[in-house]
């Protein structure tokens, strides 16, 4: 990773440590937690009063998307999801009541802060069928073919390497496997330098991929039937957008097996406490991490 793109990294796990650490401060206060000041455009006013009603009001409090992936992606009962890009854990909450006990929802992020919250949150709400693991959306601490379904929610416009995310979305998906995202993405007409101009880079802005480039990604990575549609402006040329896309189905499904036949609970991050306290970077945190399980990583 070049010094650039380790610098600009480091600059979007500052920015999220902090309002983590905001909503995690309010929530300890007399008056509750109170939301992170973003744009009108983004956080929680997206998604509908019945879903931020029933989540702790730390999840609520931390949102800092530009849109609802959990609704674009139309999960079902039973599936398995992950989150790219976590944060304090609204989306996988979500997830979790959406595709109910005989499924899962798991959230990546690289901020120990939001990591925190995100557990609490988990804890207030409930939630048995949630893991949220340490890591970057660039290299998923899972197994290939283990996920249903990848959501993400204005996190992909974060990242110094896009394609690499796109391939390790394609990599965890089963085949047949989809993504829905919220992400920000820009007009084909605005070079980078105007993208730079309409906002900074930890604010989703400056780092936004266009239409094309967008589509070229995920194609390049092996998806098909990508779908990228706009949903609101955030900026001059600058859209917050529904992605879609589907990872193509196999012939022989059963030529899949032997990528999750040695794995414990579908996930490499399925360890034991003691495991996961004396190699932190092979597991996860999450509620319900230790269920009797080995560390298979």
């Amino acid at each position: 990773m070049s010094e650039q793109s380790t610098d600009l990294r480091e600059t979007v796990r500052r920015r999220y440590a902090a309002a983590a650490v905001k909503v995690t401060e309010g929530g300890a206060a007399c008056c509750g937690p109170q939301p992170v000041e973003v744009d009108a455009d983004f956080g929680s006013a997206l998604y509908a009063a019945e879903e931020r009603d029933a989540l702790p009001a730390e999840a609520v409090a931390a949102s800092l998307g530009c849109g609802n992936p959990t609704a674009v992606a139309e999960l079902r009962e039973g599936e398995r999801v992950l989150d790219l890009g976590s944060g304090g854990g609204i989306d996988v909450l979500l997830s979790a009541r959406r595709v109910g006990p005989t499924g899962k929802a798991y959230g990546v992020d690289m901020t120990d802060e939001m990591l925190a919250l995100a557990l609490a949150n988990a804890e207030k709400a409930g939630a048995t069928n949630v893991e949220f693991l340490r890591g970057t959306i660039e290299s998923v601490p899972l197994p290939a073919k283990t996920i249903d379904v990848v959501i993400s929610n204005c996190v992909i416009n974060l990242s110094v390497d896009k394609a690499a995310v796109f391939a390790e979305a394609f990599r965890v998906l089963r085949p047949g496997g989809r993504i829905g995202v919220s992400d920000v993405v820009a007009d084909d007409t605005l070079t980078p330098e105007q993208r730079a101009e309409r906002g900074d880079y930890a604010g989703c802005v400056a780092g936004a991929l266009s239409f094309a480039e967008y589509r070229a990604g995920l194609e390049a990575a092996g998806f098909t039937d990508v779908e990228i549609v706009p949903a609101h402006p955030v900026a001059d040329g600058m859209h917050s957008a529904v992605v879609r896309a589907t990872k193509p189905p196999v012939a022989d499904a059963g030529a899949d097996a032997g990528d999750t036949a040695a794995t414990c609970c579908g996930v490499n991050a399925c360890c034991t406490s003691a495991e996961s306290a004396a190699d932190p970077s092979r597991t996860v945190t999450g509620a319900k991490a230790a269920s009797g399980c080995g560390c298979t990583g």
